[in-house]
């Protein structure tokens, strides 16, 4: 059977100050009620850390009256209210500051139980926003390319191989995400890491998107910061991911990458999606999260992002990112 200590200071507290309270008023040698108002110091530093606030304050009032009554005895005959007063005021104050230190203890300790939470909450919301970036845009890919399999599969069974073969390769893709994820985790626990995709991996993903067309000025991707070469290739992830939910069949799909003013401009347009088409993808309208956790990313970046309608009618998805010197800044 175990004791709970953080029950038992209230109460504690509470008997040894009534004990001290009777022995002042029975008069009791003043050593010894100035060691045990000590004791009582003690335990209201202990009381205002670890007990509930109701039992506390009770124990702690009357652990405050117990170290300001011991001395009054010794002015009683001779002192005037005056000098009573002020003696138990005096002898309050260590009391109160007692009180005080542990309230103090207590406050860092509920800050740094917050903190914790906090930390576990962005991890958490860091690793949703990996599955929503990464994993939702293969899985995307190997859907939109199990309907076209299957469209095609009896008309033109060597276009349903290609298709089947890039599903293999979405879904590798989409493995090396959760590996991601998982290694995530492990950095949480101290264990190795593992890098998150930047702009170097433009030309793979664009390159896996039927229609896609990549236009990439390498000095300018060299420009940015690590932060915002990682957050500009979510951008792209999550565009892309976007065209296929919401403008299945787009004939043309620009990704570019350029200079733009002083920063680096990363966009994604589409060209508007053909009547009549469709499928799973395009039945699933919402995901979740979208471009209002992306916008988020980018700002956190130093960029910001624009999204809507194209000249053509299709959509525009633009993130501009400072070049590396304005970002550390």
């Amino acid at each position: 059977m175990t004791v709970n200590l953080r029950a038992v200071w209230a109460p504690l507290l509470a008997s040894a100050s009534l004990a001290g309270i009777v022995a002042t008023a029975l008069g009791v040698p003043a050593a010894r009620l100035m060691l045990w108002s000590g004791f009582l110091l003690l335990l209201l530093v202990l009381v205002a850390r670890w007990s509930p606030a109701r039992s506390g304050t009770v124990a702690g009032v009357l652990g405050v009256v117990a170290v300001s009554v011991w001395p009054v005895p010794l002015v009683w005959e001779t002192g005037s209210w005056l000098e009573i007063s002020g003696v138990a005021g005096f002898w309050a104050v260590p009391a109160l500051g007692a009180a005080a230190a542990g309230g103090y203890l207590r406050r860092q300790a509920a800050r740094m139980e917050q903190a914790v939470r906090d930390a576990r909450r962005d991890q958490q919301l860091e690793l949703a926003r990996d599955l929503h970036d990464f994993v939702a845009h293969d899985v995307s890919a190997i859907v939109v390319q199990a309907q076209a399999a299957r469209f095609v599969a009896e008309q033109d069974p060597g276009q349903a191989v290609r298709a089947l073969e890039r599903i293999e390769t979405a879904g590798l893709s989409a493995l090396a995400s959760m590996d991601r994820t998982v290694h995530a985790l492990q950095e949480a626990a101290g264990g190795p890491t593992a890098p998150v995709p930047g702009l170097d991996r433009l030309p793979e993903l664009v390159g896996r998107f039927e229609g896609g067309a990549l236009d990439a000025d390498a000095e300018a991707m060299r420009e940015l910061s690590r932060e915002a070469d990682t957050t500009a290739y979510r951008v792209a992830v999550e565009a892309l991911t976007n065209v296929r939910r919401h403008a299945p069949g787009a004939a043309v799909v620009r990704v570019s990458v350029r200079r733009a003013g002083a920063g680096t401009e990363v966009s994604v347009t589409n060209s508007a999606a053909p009547r009549g088409g469709g499928g799973l993808l395009a039945r699933r309208r919402r995901s979740g999260t979208g471009l209002a956790g992306l916008r988020a990313r980018v700002e956190a970046a130093g960029g910001t992002l624009r999204a809507g309608a194209a000249e053509d009618g299709g959509w525009r998805v633009c993130a501009v990112f400072p070049a590396e010197e304005k970002a550390l800044r």
